[in-house]
C-alpha cells in the first residue's frame, strides 16, 4: 500500500514572512509604487491564491493589472528566497527523515508561484525528502485540485495533507483527503479537527 503524506508550505514547513516582505518591498520600489510590506500582512494573507494576493496588495487596480505587478513581486521573491531562504520549523528535516525511512511518499501541494517550492528546496537542500510538488501558478488550479491531482498521479492509496490554515482545510475536504492541522503555523481551523503542536510529532500522528 503506498502511503502518502502532502504539505503545505508556508507556516507548516518553514516560516518565510520576513523574506517575502523584504522582497516585495524591493520590487515595489523599483516599480515606482507607494504599498509596502510588513511580515506580519505577508502572514494574514497566507492561504489565498495569487490573484486574492494581488488584489489585497492593490485592491485600486484591475485583477490584470495587479497580478502583473504581483508576477514582478514574486520574481523578486523567488531569487531572494533561493540566496537567503527562511526560517525552517525546529526538527523539519530529522521529521522528514524519520518519514522516508518509515517508507512514506512526500510531496508539497502550494497556491504559490512556480519556482518557489523549488527555490525552498534549493535553498534548504531538502529536494531529496520530496518525491512530487505542485503549485497554483503551475497549474492555475485550486489547492483542492491540486491535492487531487498529486495523489492520483501518484497513485496513493492512502493521503493525509498537513497544512496550517482555513483554506488548507477547505482543500483537503475539497480533493477528499483527511487534513491535519499544523497548529503551530499561522492560521486557525474548525475545532475539533486534529492536529499536531510541533512537527516533530507528525511521524507518531500518521
Amino acid at each position: 500500500m503506498k502511503k502518502g503524506i502532502l504539505f503545505d508550505l508556508d507556516g507548516t514547513l518553514w516560516d518565510s514572512r520576513e523574506a517575502v516582505a523584504i522582497s516585495w518591498n524591493i520590487a515595489l520600489e523599483r516599480m515606482g509604487r507607494e504599498e509596502r510590506c510588513t511580515a506580519e500582512w505577508i502572514g494574514s494573507q497566507m492561504g489565498k491564491t495569487m490573484d486574492d494576493f494581488a488584489m489585497a496588495l492593490f485592491p485600486t487596480e484591475t485583477l490584470e493589472a495587479a497580478k502583473a505587478m504581483l508576477a514582478e513581486c514574486m520574481q523578486e521573491e523567488n531569487e531572494y528566497v533561493r540566496t537567503h531562504g527562511g526560517i525552517l520549523m525546529d526538527g523539519l528535516e530529522e521529521t522528514l527523515k524519520a518519514l522516508k525511512e518509515k517508507g512514506f511518499f512526500l510531496a508539497i501541494v502550494s497556491n504559490c508561484q512556480e519556482g518557489y517550492i523549488e527555490a525552498f528546496l534549493e535553498y534548504h537542500q531538502l529536494g531529496q525528502y520530496f518525491d512530487d510538488t505542485e503549485n497554483f501558478g503551475r497549474t492555475g488550479r485550486s489547492k483542492g485540485a491540486n491535492i487531487r491531482l498529486v495523489v492520483e498521479r501518484n497513485h496513493l492509496d492512502e493521503a493525509v495533507y498537513l497544512g496550517d490554515t482555513q483554506g488548507d482545510y477547505d482543500a483537503a475536504k475539497e480533493a477528499g483527503v483527511p487534513f491535519l492541522h499544523a497548529a503551530y503555523g499561522f492560521g486557525t481551523v474548525p475545532e475539533g479537527t486534529r492536529g499536531i503542536s510541533d512537527i516533530r510529532l507528525l511521524p507518531e500522528a500518521v
